[in-house]
């Protein structure tokens, strides 16, 4: 929120200012009055997301009714939605996905869209309103809170921390639910390749991992696994690394391994990458603005708004990477970075550099790149028993913040490397985590993602062993996330390092 604190109190001159909260154990417990509560998952999948919707009502507020939005924010909007009620429940508990009510990147913002929602609430006489999602999803609910009470309604609303990137996290919210379990089912996979690739001695798999905007999941999966390389956004970001930087880096470990006699190797790699490389982000930026405001036309006039030097990469770029950047945004006005597949440009520019080696007697390896793409399959899998609990959890927080009085909270436990019956819990003020963006071309508030920090113990760790894994197969093969490994059951390195927890690497 640093420099844009103005900004932030004109935007939510209702919420902002109004501070963070903690519960602290009691003589007596919350128990009142019954709630009418409504429940809604925004933005992709991530595991355990089922388990928030705890059985905290029925146990604390005989009574209440607990309405769940189909179809994600859009059943706000159109008043789509089924009670849930504790046998309804019961069958999706300790499950991956969000298949009970589904879910959608719908937002709501517009006057026209907030309007539908009042009119929702109030038809349904909500006490309150729970959203489930990550940086932009929670950004949707403190919008909600800020126009609820400045209409001076009732209804309350507080957000939930989801994103499998791990990048909605702050000093009192240390991580989003799903992060845990989809790093340990991406490390399973990776750790599966690692096998293969050592069984049959030929090939380098290039895995690309999600990832949009921050390369948490890589650092975590690196420090579970040990690839021969692992490339982090931030850092490529930080030192100023062209696409040529980054193959030339690849290439030159490819060589080293060769002489040591290995002909393959395990490489992973954020998907959001290519949006980390300054010069690609520029492109991708003047693209943005051009797409906000422009038709690209078949002729390719459009091309002439773009900077020289963005115009001259963009004709650098293979024709399919070309037609991936052009592809319509998402929702919320960002590039789909899964759909560009940059694991296969690294292929092809690395197969392109090895050739010139060879040709100078540089290299005489026989280089073959397999391309991966770790993504959807671990957004839904069954949830760690850390997912599991810290979302049971989660839910239990919402509801006592909601039994409270509460409103545009984004619901916090911490302690979490501790036994679960000495995790704290409480409510975060969404507006402490807000800052400003230009989306669409234009400058809105937005919860800011939080990136790798390149200082923080899990970056230190990795930086300090990769070298030795880059010439030498440390690979780990974890196996299933809940029944093998010495920290199947544990918490991920990225979190028990950043709180400091003492363990053996």
């Amino acid at each position: 929120m640093d420099g844009f604190a103005d900004e932030i109190a004109n935007l939510f001159p209702n919420l902002y200012g109004q501070p963070s909260v903690s519960l602290v154990p009691g003589q007596s417990e919350v128990k009142g009055q019954s709630l009418k509560v409504g429940v809604v998952f925004s933005g992709g999948q991530a595991p355990g997301g089922h388990n928030v919707i705890t059985d905290y009502l029925q146990e604390r507020a005989r009574g209440s009714t607990l309405y769940g939005f189909k179809g994600g924010p859009a059943g706000i909007m159109s008043c789509k939605y089924v009670k849930l009620t504790a046998d309804l429940i019961y069958p999706y508990r300790n499950q991956g996905g969000f298949h009970m009510i589904c879910s959608s990147r719908d937002k709501i913002e517009t006057p026209e869209q907030l309007k539908q929602a009042e009119e929702t609430v109030k038809k349904l006489d909500l006490d309150g309103l729970v959203i489930i999602g990550g940086d932009d999803s929670n950004t949707n609910a403190c919008l909600l809170a800020e126009y609820f009470r400045s209409k001076n309604m009732k209804t309350q609303v507080i957000g939930c921390p989801k994103t499998i990137d791990g990048d909605l996290k702050c000093k009192d919210v240390p991580i989003s639910f799903g992060f845990d379990t989809a790093c340990k089912i991406y490390s399973e996979m990776i750790g599966n390749v690692m096998v293969d690739a050592r069984s049959t001695g030929k090939y380098y798999h290039f895995i690309r991992l999600m990832g949009r905007a921050a390369s948490h999941i890589t650092l975590e999966c690196a420090l579970q696994t040990h690839p021969n390389i692992a490339i982090i956004g931030e850092e490529v970001a930080a030192k100023k690394l062209t696409m040529k930087n980054v193959t030339n880096y690849i290439a030159d470990i490819i060589c080293k391994r060769m002489e040591l006699g290995f002909n393959y190797g395990v490489i992973i790699l954020p998907e959001g990458l290519i949006d980390f490389i300054p010069e690609v982000k520029q492109l991708i930026a003047e693209l943005n603005e051009i797409l906000a405001h422009d038709v690209v036309d078949e002729a390719g006039m459009w091309k002439r708004k773009l900077r020289s030097h963005s115009h001259d990469l963009f004709e650098f770029l293979p024709q399919s990477i070309q037609e991936q950047l052009l592809l319509e945004r998402d929702p919320h006005g960002n590039v789909q970075v899964a759909k560009i597949e940059t694991e296969k440009m690294l292929i092809q520019m690395v197969e392109a550099e090895l050739d010139q080696r060879k040709q100078k007697g540089a290299y005489k390896g026989q280089f073959q790149g397999k391309p991966h793409f770790f993504g959807y399959e671990g957004r839904c899998g069954f949830p760690t028993n850390f997912d599991a609990n810290y979302c049971n959890a989660l839910g239990y927080a919402t509801g006592i913040l909601l039994h409270s009085g509460k409103t545009g909270l984004i619901s916090s436990v911490g302690n979490l490397t501790a036994p679960v019956d000495e995790w704290t819990v409480g409510g975060t003020a969404l507006t402490s985590l807000m800052d400003v963006e230009r989306r669409h071309g234009k400058f809105k508030p937005v919860i800011k993602k939080v990136l790798v920090d390149l200082e923080g113990a899990p970056m230190l760790k990795f930086a300090s062993l990769r070298d030795d894994w880059a010439l030498k197969n440390r690979y780990l093969s974890s196996g299933p996330i809940q029944f093998v490994g010495p920290y199947a059951n544990d918490i991920n390195y990225t979190l028990m390092l950043e709180l400091g927890a003492q363990f053996h690497f």
